[in-house]
């Protein structure tokens, strides 16, 4: 399917690029138009310099004119968006791209090299102004400081993954002896107290790394309380929009500062417009399959942002436990409640796309799901 969108700025004279990002080069195709030529350079990341340059040669090259517009674009990876950000001080209009949605061959093995990829991108990119629509997902390029702001919370985040991660360890570590203690501040003077499953001593082996993980156990909890407290602070002051949407979601019962923070910054300030960019970005939605008399349900597209997908799940079972007079806990209790665990796990994801949608709607608009109570 095309689209007249870009056919106007596709017919006239522009300069196209493919970017294939890498750790020590960038590798550059550029052309002006499908049937044309290619001109392909390789840059050092960030000389610009060299792009200037490589934009220079092409613009002359294939007889384009000198104000003539630059188009780009490369694929969303480890560099960000410092690359976006630098071409637009360039003057070029610049696409960042979802890598996953880039259609590729299915052969089992197919080649792969800076040029193919970059080939790839440029033929992509001629067919996106050309019209073509669904062809591929260009990424939203948040502001830098919306992009900063997202770190307070990734951060707190990381360190309760690490606080479990050491916490894991050393329960493996006693678990090895036949030893089960709590990880807390006293561990150190449980774990000399500790006997083994024949009533011996635990090796001094397990106890000296055991007590070098608890060090790290720490470490990890003391920063993980201090910028606990510090988001809660920030969203009692609602210092940004996004802090504001997460601080009007606390106001309902069942939703913590954590939960808001996290929905409020990675998925309710991304300027969404409908309910299925909110399923879509959380990766709650099903995947059909239907193919003449096959039909079936491959379930959830698994796409998206991991860390909103766990916190809707986690906010559906509060959901339910914490508003059992809302319309939502309502429907999952009349259509999954009188079921098995199965069908019950299966329902709460169902229902944590609801509550999503839900509460995208109370932070952008103000409009409180039915029948949902507010915090006194």
């Amino acid at each position: 399917m095309t689209s007249p969108t870009h056919r106007e700025e596709c017919s006239a004279a522009a300069l196209y690029v493919g970017i294939e990002l890498g750790l020590r080069e960038w590798f550059l195709a550029l052309s002006p138009g499908p049937a044309a030529g290619r001109l392909r350079v390789r840059v050092r990341p960030g000389d610009r310099a060299a792009v200037v340059e490589a934009i220079t040669r092409a613009t002359a090259r294939f007889g384009l004119p000198a104000a003539a517009p630059v188009r780009s674009c490369y694929e969303a990876g480890r560099d960000g968006f410092w690359p976006h950000r630098f071409l637009a001080t360039l003057g070029v209009n610049n696409l960042v791209v979802d890598s996953s949605s880039i259609e590729v061959p299915r052969r089992r093995r197919r080649a792969k090299t800076d040029r193919i990829d970059g080939e790839k991108l440029l033929q992509l990119l001629l067919r996106h102004w050309g019209g073509e629509r669904n062809m591929w997902q260009v990424v939203h390029v948040p502001s830098p400081a919306a992009e900063d702001a997202r770190h307070a919370s990734r951060s707190l985040t990381t360190l309760q993954r690490e606080r479990t991660r050491c916490r894991n360890r050393i329960h493996s570590l006693l678990a090895l002896h036949g030893v089960r203690l709590r990880v807390d501040a006293q561990l150190p003077a449980r774990l000399v107290a500790a006997r083994d499953w024949a009533g011996a001593p635990v090796p001094p082996g397990v106890q000296a790394r055991g007590l070098e993980t608890w060090r790290v156990w720490q470490a990890v909890e003391t920063e993980r309380r201090a910028r606990r407290t510090a988001e809660q602070q920030q969203v009692r002051t609602a210092s940004t929009p996004a802090l504001a949407m997460a601080q009007r979601l606390t106001r309902l019962q069942g939703i913590a500062a954590r939960s808001a923070t996290v929905l409020a910054e990675e998925l309710f300030s991304r300027n969404l417009r409908n309910r299925r960019q909110v399923g879509a970005l959380s990766g709650l939605v099903s995947a059909p399959y239907r193919s003449g008399t096959l039909q079936h349900d491959q379930g959830l597209a698994g796409s998206g942002l991991p860390a909103v997908r766990r916190i809707a799940v986690e906010i559906a079972w509060a959901w339910v436990r914490f508003q059992p007079q809302s319309a939502l806990t309502q429907w999952y209790q009349a259509r999954f409640g009188s079921g098995g665990a199965v069908a019950r796990r299966i329902g709460i994801v169902a229902l944590a796309r609801r509550v999503l949608i839900a509460l995208w709607r109370y932070a952008t608009t103000g409009l409180l799901p039915e029948g949902a109570v507010l915090k006194a």
